[in-house]
């Protein structure tokens, strides 16, 4: 049985109270429960954890290392300045799937860019909670 981690960043505790113009009125617990629902359909066996703290974030991600065959993030904001993370993702050696609620592209300006992105094996962003179970689909099919 393939393992995936799901990683969740900063702030996106918050869902369902912040900004749910930007991020719809379900909770990270919703989409844990999405998330668990959808790997028992595929097979996989998924961890989903979430931290605001970018140093938790680099540590489960250097214990991942022998342990999952895949990493699904949605760094939030540190998708967009934190080469730590970007390193941590390398370094580990493997595949990770970039995930965002919204259309980071769309957005201001400061959030087109994704130093994460290029040591990622793909982006899914600007489907909500369905950018989770579109990776889960991605990581259930990735060769790994």
């Amino acid at each position: 049985m393939k393992k995936v981690l799901v990683i969740n960043g900063p702030n996106l505790n918050l869902l369902g109270v912040r900004e749910k113009s930007v991020y719809g009125s379900e909770t990270l617990l919703d989409i844990a429960k999405a998330v668990n629902d959808e790997s028992l359909k595929l097979g996989l066996d998924t961890d989903f954890i979430q931290s605001n703290i970018e140093g938790e974030i680099i540590e489960k991600l250097h214990s991942a290392r022998g342990v999952y065959d895949v990493v699904i993030i949605n760094a939030a904001a540190y998708t967009h300045y934190s080469i730590a993370i970007r390193d941590a993702i390398k370094a580990i050696e493997i595949p990770a799937i970039e995930i965002h609620l919204s259309n980071i592209h769309s957005r201001e300006e400061f959030r087109h860019t994704s130093v994460i992105a290029p040591v990622c094996v793909g982006q899914i962003c600007g489907f909500g909670k369905m950018s989770y179970i579109l990776a889960l689909h991605a990581a259930a099919n990735l060769q790994t």
